[in-house]
């Protein structure tokens, strides 16, 4: 009678499962430890992925600067509104429901009210506030005193500024039109700043709307049809995101325009002057990286622009008949041939 070798008894077969799945059960935990470990970030955004993909780049590199990488020790999760103000609150409640590490609030003032309306515990970084004391963000630009801080941009102060550029570009002509978007809570301050501004030396400007592609292919129609002379596009996340749009019809229908940030500029816009959108970012990102030391919002100051920069396209000029006068070019920080 041939006996059952030891390597076929239940024993061994046991045994042989508790060492070959024992081992790998406990890695099981140490990896799902290592996730649990690993901070989420949660960015919170009014605009689209694609739209903002350079000024991502710039808020890893703020990340890098401070020690973390992305996918390596600390991870983003992304909500993104496309334009959609109105989604900010639920993805806002899903990122707190979540329980990440932190919050970045991105394109505008919305996207940080929707998450300190959400949370007075969570830390919260914004990447660029028009006016975060004004908007209830934070106590005051030296000691913000709650959960949230980030890096300002101070822009609708500016709308003012680049209505008179527009006019140092063009001093004769006598349609100025703003284009706007009315879902941005900077929206009718800014207005009533520029129609003062008008106002004052008698320049007659349209205030058209716009908060959708269709929208802004039918503030163009308008503007066309009232034979526009020149275009202010206002301070707007969603607006930036549409730039490739707004430049084009403003081409097409060779109507001079200026813009907030040089991005308009680097895909054929006339003229901007605003902050450099990509140093709030880095800021950010820097903050994001204190923050996840150990740092407390509340400690750390709101950070303003330090520059900002007149950029004009000289090849864009010459397309639409336009000699830029030479005291304009003098002011430029950046020209483009």
């Amino acid at each position: 009678m041939v006996k059952a070798g030891l390597a076929g008894s239940p024993y061994m077969r046991r045994r042989d499962f508790i060492r070959i799945f024992g081992s790998a059960a406990a890695a099981w935990p140490l990896a799902a430890r290592a996730q649990q470990l690993m901070p989420v970030i949660g960015l919170l955004h009014s605009a689209s992925a694609e739209a903002f993909a350079p000024f991502l780049i710039a808020l890893r590199e703020g990340l890098n600067e401070s020690g973390f990488v992305d996918g390596q020790n600390v991870r983003i999760d992304f909500r993104w509104a496309e334009g959609q103000y109105d989604r900010l609150p639920t993805m806002a409640k899903e990122l707190v429901d979540q329980q990440v590490a932190l919050i970045v609030a991105g394109g505008g003032d919305r996207p940080a009210l929707a998450a300190k309306a959400a949370t007075t515990t969570i830390p919260i970084v914004f990447t660029g506030s028009d006016d975060p004391v004004g908007f209830g963000l934070v106590t005051s630009l030296n000691r913000p005193g709650g959960n949230v801080t980030g890096v300002s941009l101070f822009t609708s102060e500016l709308e003012v500024k680049r209505f008179a550029l527009l006019r140092e570009l063009a001093p004769t002509i006598p349609r100025i039109a703003m284009l706007v978007n009315p879902s941005n809570p900077t929206a009718e301050p800014n207005i009533r700043d520029v129609q003062a501004a008008a106002d004052a030396i008698g320049q007659q400007v349209d205030f058209l709307r716009a908060s959708s592609e269709r929208e802004i292919d039918s503030a163009f129609r308008t503007m066309v049809g009232r034979r526009t002379d020149a275009l202010l596009v206002a301070h707007d996340p969603f607006l930036l995101s549409r730039r490739e749009q707004l430049v084009t019809l403003a081409a097409y229908n060779m109507i001079p325009a200026i813009y907030e940030f040089r991005d308009f500029v680097l895909v054929g816009g006339l003229m901007s002057y605003g902050s450099k959108l990509t140093d709030n970012y880095r800021l950010a990102g820097g903050y994001v990286g204190k923050i996840l030391k150990g740092a407390k919002p509340a400690d750390l100051p709101v950070q303003q622009p330090t520059k900002l920069i007149l950029t004009i396209n000289l090849k864009t000029a010459k397309s639409l008949g336009l000699e830029v006068p030479a005291k304009l070019l003098a002011l430029a920080d950046e020209v483009i041939e």
